[in-house]
């Protein structure tokens, strides 16, 4: 914990790498991207890997239908110490700094009650289908402009899956698949067109989870190209793909709400 009490986001450290990919963002394909592996010191994330929850703590908020099965935790008040260090230098002004620099979005605004985000796991058969996230934070009234994602999965094999896939705007192609190694942090803009997900079912061992941190940064307001009516998560197939309920995620729609939460903890709720 010593380790990262003492780290904090500086700039001479950030803004070398804003300046480095910079321009492989704002050209990147099927949409602005960014990869940048080795993202911090690996010493700052373990006392982050020691107290993240298992699957079956009850403080995760669980979602599980045809378009999604994932685990998800927004209250810090239910992070551990290290944690809550790490999220609240994220949403540091130093870091919107290094962020407006690299991706040119200016005026940016971090998210303190981490709408959507936080941290996310995925359980072995867990996926994510294709989409495109919501535009506009509720909370905030503002509009979404980044999200930024630090994956926390150690000696993670292509096997295991989880692939983040990047599809193009008319869901014709997959045109990039990151795998969610340790200490990649992917960066990319939120638009109606930025498709992504990773739609196959997790295939790593019993005991493995897809495990990550994420971050949502906004604006008043976003380019007039990119403007659209508010909206929820919007759900993509891919070619030829359909969605099918099994017999668990059809019992629980018929299921009342409050059996529901005491059957399987909190409910769930859309991106």
């Amino acid at each position: 914990m010593q380790d990262l009490q003492a780290f904090t986001f500086r700039r001479d450290e950030l803004f070398p790498l804003a300046d480095k990919y910079s321009e492989q963002f704002r050209t990147a394909s099927p949409f602005r991207h960014v990869v940048i592996d080795d993202f911090l010191p690996p010493q700052v994330l373990e006392p982050i890997l020691e107290e993240f929850p298992e699957p079956r703590d009850a403080t995760w908020q669980r979602f599980d239908s045809a378009r999604e099965v994932k685990l998800a935790l927004a209250d810090p008040e239910r992070m551990g110490p290290a944690t809550r260090h790490l999220l609240a230098e994220f949403n540091s002004g130093v870091f919107i700094e290094f962020l407006e620099r690299m991706t040119g979005i200016t005026q940016l605004v971090s998210d303190p009650h981490f709408e959507g985000g936080g941290l996310h796991q995925i359980k072995p058969g867990g996926f994510l289908k294709v989409h495109a996230d919501f535009n506009k934070s509720r909370k905030l009234n503002l509009d979404r402009r980044l999200n930024g994602l630090l994956y926390l999965n150690k000696d993670w094999e292509e096997s295991y899956g989880g692939h983040l896939q990047l599809w193009n705007k008319d869901m014709t192609e997959c045109e990039g698949k990151i795998l969610p190694l340790f200490n990649r942090f992917v960066l990319f803009a939120t638009t109606d067109d930025a498709n992504h997900g990773h739609p196959d079912p997790l295939t790593c061992p019993e005991d493995r989870a897809r495990r990550s941190m994420a971050l949502y940064y906004y604006s008043n307001g976003r380019p007039e190209d990119e403007v659209t009516a508010d909206h929820t998560t919007l759900f993509k197939q891919r070619p030829g793909e359909e969605w099918k309920s099994n017999l668990r995620q059809v019992a629980k729609r018929w299921t009342p709400p409050a059996l529901a939460d005491l059957l399987g903890g909190r409910g769930s709720k859309a991106e």
